[in-house]
């Protein structure tokens, strides 16, 4: 899959996507699903930035939601408690992730695997569980109003969902042909070989790692302005778990994978709402049959068919010779 990550076309296929959600205001006028839309590139957000970390570093963590908890409660906080605008506590909600991300990160990434993922599982609870009974800064379940922004409008709110994700896809593109993304494909593909070549592993997950937690963090702070209340639930772990599959879906390790995925799963779900909660179980059924059949999702399969050649990896020698 590395090398369909680094392929042009995924990128190009990518923006061709964003293009073709910011038509969508454009014949569609019903707020209600242009605020499904919204959510949709919300949880895009997340997917592309838990992508960064278990399709392109190997990373399996289960700390985004908690990140865009962190991100919606700084901006929240700032607001409630002195007054400060969104558009100063968004910034500060991405800065602040991506310091609690570099901590944890320092502390957990010389772990694998289950390890890891265990790790970063207690974590996201332990920190909801804190936001939940810290009662007098947080208000607890009852969570924190917070103003909206752009008015309220939810054409205007979705284009900038739609700046901020694309402007995501151009730096993810950049970091994927860099030393730095080769180095990151390196260690996902074989973690040993690239310590034996020089690649200072630790550095470099703890980049990937802080820059996925700051990416979550701008998407929980934006989200919160949106919803204008921060509440605990952003942290449930059903949110990571729906941001995985949205991943698995779509195409782990891939540009566009994410985005389809999200969009996909969220649109989806909204539209089968009605049919109770037997659309949970279409939706699990559906990454059952991902994972076991095409574990490389709809872009893969895509890319498969299309051309079989481009779905061999990228050899863990071609970074670990820029060490």
């Amino acid at each position: 899959m590395g090398r369909i990550a680094l392929s042009p076309a995924d990128h190009r296929l990518a923006f061709a996507l964003l293009g073709a959600v910011a038509l969508v205001p454009l014949g569609v006028q019903s707020e209600y699903w242009l605020g499904v839309l919204i959510t949709g590139l919300y949880f895009a957000m997340l997917a592309q930035n838990w992508n960064l970390l278990a399709g392109i570093t190997g990373l399996f963590s289960m700390a985004p939601s908690a990140f865009a908890m962190v991100g919606a409660y700084t901006t929240g906080l700032l607001s409630h408690h002195l007054g400060i605008g969104p558009w100063v506590g968004i910034p500060a909600g991405a800065v602040v992730s991506a310091v609690v991300g570099f901590g944890l990160g320092r502390i957990t990434l010389r772990l694998r695997g289950a390890y890891l993922a265990l790790t970063t599982l207690a974590f996201s609870e332990i920190l909801r569980l804190v936001v939940a009974n810290s009662i007098e800064w947080t208000r607890g379940d009852l969570g924190l109003s917070v103003p909206g922004i752009l008015g309220g409008a939810k054409a205007p709110i979705l284009y900038l969902f739609l700046g901020v994700l694309a402007a995501y896809q151009v730096l993810l593109m950049l970091l994927l042909r860099s030393r730095v993304g080769l180095f990151l494909l390196a260690i996902r593909d074989d973690e040993v070989g690239a310590v034996a070549r020089g690649v200072d592993v630790v550095r470099y997950k703890t980049l990937a790692f802080t820059l996925s937690a700051a990416g979550c963090g701008i998407a929980g702070a934006l989200f919160v302005h949106f919803l204008q209340l921060a509440s605990p639930e952003l942290g449930l772990i059903l949110q990571t778990g729906l941001v995985i599959s949205m991943v698995v879906i779509g195409g782990m390790g891939t540009a566009t994978g994410p985005l389809v995925g999200a969009l996909l799963v969220q649109v989806a779900s909204e539209a089968l709402r009605e049919v109770g909660v037997r659309h949970l179980l279409v939706f699990s059924a559906l990454v059952i049959l991902v994972g076991r059949f095409f574990r490389e999702g709809l872009m893969g399969l895509l890319a498969r068919r299309r051309s079989p050649a481009r779905l061999v990896a990228r050899p863990a020698s071609d970074a670990k010779r820029l060490a």
